[in-house]
């Protein structure tokens, strides 16, 4: 990518659900789901504040609910889908106006400055699949109608038949048609390479400017997807996530980081970065950070470190969880419902904690630096290696980068540790020679900066 872009990832049926009881395993409680119309113009804005390119819809596509076969919670996957060519009922104030919602939300969306993606799910569907709309036949299902792994309500459609890949592709042209911005392509590793290299430059054709996101979890599948495949960015789960992660939970020396960018070679910048989103545990959990505040140094790093897009889950801004957000229920979430309904108010801080004001204050605040010239489309030079472990600097839990586009370089510092602390970065000779920069009094290879930071935070220090 030549300039970073953010997404922000969000369950349209969860967050616009104003119910104060999560009904896990139960029917539809009253007003138990969100609706396209929640997703007004004013929180558009208020999402685009976070500087949002795009919204990814996801469970728009029509899934198996209760009463087809297999279906998994209260609400269902929205991975199992039974018609490709229809959005869910249960999002629409009348059902039968459900698409003509939907294409308002699109219109909303684009009115408010950013681009719509929704999923495409191209290995499996719901064993009740039921479009009437270019029908799948016994062919396009794989023999025997298996699943993967443990996904028992779905069955694996099969890509020996070239029908399949027709009608796949007939699917993408329809979504295109009302005004897509671009696609999240679902475990794109369990479809055949073969058929991304045909699909997306098809359809790339007639819409140029579509985006396809992967979600990719093998490192030695990226060549083949991205040179092969045709996509545009791929899931960065099994690198920098895992990676910050481990930190995060002190399981690893925050100098690691080096080696996981090193590994992506000429492909860093096109891995979405994210630090949640709906498989993954909240920043909250104990199996992660502990609280949200806990991870605003991997924040800092994945947000800044390159040009590779960013990816917000709902919530995340406001310290959602603990828990992980189910994807097959209807439920609510109290922090965003809460931001909501100040929103509606006229203040979206009104009714939040003050922790949550913090963070969100935070969140903005990164967001906004995000948009900087320098951070979006900047060059990167990684500091860890000049500045071993000292009196002065602790590889464990710091981790430091220049960054810099035309005049302007910033020095970032990321503190993985629970204190703050004042540290002092090495930069050599080879960075000055790197970005054509002269030594100066002021700047220079043998005088150490020194950096303040603030426990589990980062800092962006603006040096030219």
């Amino acid at each position: 990518m030549k300039e970073k872009f953010i997404i922000y990832q969000m369950l349209p049926r969860i967050f616009g659900n104003a119910c104060t009881a999560n009904v896990p395993g139960g029917g539809l409680a009253e007003n138990g789901s969100g609706k396209f119309k929640d997703i007004s113009a004013k929180v558009l804005k208020e999402i685009k504040g976070l500087n949002v390119n795009y919204i990814w819809y996801t469970g728009v596509i029509r899934h198996a609910v209760k009463g087809d076969t297999g279906v998994k919670g209260g609400a269902g996957s929205p991975f199992a889908i039974v018609d490709y060519y229809d959005v869910n009922p249960y999002l629409a104030v009348k059902e039968d106006k459900r698409m003509e919602e939907f294409e308002a939300l699109v219109a909303r969306t684009a009115a408010a400055g950013m681009g719509t993606i929704i999923d495409f799910v191209p290995n499996h569907v719901s064993p009740s699949y039921r479009s009437t709309v270019n029908p799948f036949g016994d062919k396009n299902f794989y023999p025997g109608r298996i699943h993967d792994g443990d996904w028992t309500d779905t069955v694996k459609l099969n890509y020996n038949d070239r029908d399949t890949w027709e009608k796949m592709r007939e699917i993408l042209m329809f979504w295109a048609s009302k005004g897509i911005s671009g696609f999240r392509c679902d475990m794109v590793e369990l479809v055949p390479v073969d058929f991304w290299q045909w699909c997306i430059a098809s359809v790339k054709k007639a819409y140029p400017k579509l985006i396809f996101i992967g979600e990719a979890y093998q490192p030695d599948n990226y060549p083949a997807l991205f040179d092969q495949g045709g996509f545009d960015c791929l899931y960065d789960k099994s690198g920098f996530y895992d990676t910050l992660k481990k930190i995060v939970r002190k399981e690893a020396p925050a100098s690691s980081i080096t080696a996981q960018w090193q590994k992506l070679g000429p492909y860093q910048d096109r891995m979405l970065n994210f630090l949640e989103n709906h498989d993954e545990e909240r920043i909250s959990s104990a199996g992660f950070a502990g609280s949200p505040f806990g991870g605003l140094a991997a924040l800092f790093v994945s947000l800044f470190f390159n040009r590779a897009p960013f990816m917000l889950y709902f919530g995340q801004e406001l310290g959602e969880g603990p828990e992980k957000t189910s994807i097959f229920d209807f439920c609510s979430l109290p922090k965003v419902r809460n931001w909501l309904r100040g929103l509606r108010a006229g203040d979206p801080m009104k009714y939040l904690g003050y922790e949550e004001q913090a963070l969100y204050v935070v969140y903005r605040e990164f967001m906004k630096k995000a948009a900087e010239p320098v951070i979006r489309k900047g060059e990167t030079y990684d500091l860890e290696y000049a500045n071993p472990r000292s009196e002065h600097f602790n590889p464990d839990t710091n981790f430091v980068f220049l960054r810099k586009f035309n005049k302007r370089l910033y020095l970032c510092a990321a503190n993985f540790s629970n204190d703050r602390v004042q540290i002092k970065v090495n930069i050599p000779r080879e960075a000055f020679e790197y970005f054509g920069i002269a030594e100066t009094e002021d700047l220079n290879s043998n005088t150490p900066v020194d950096v303040r930071i603030a426990s589990d935070a980062g800092t962006l220090l603006m040096l030219q």
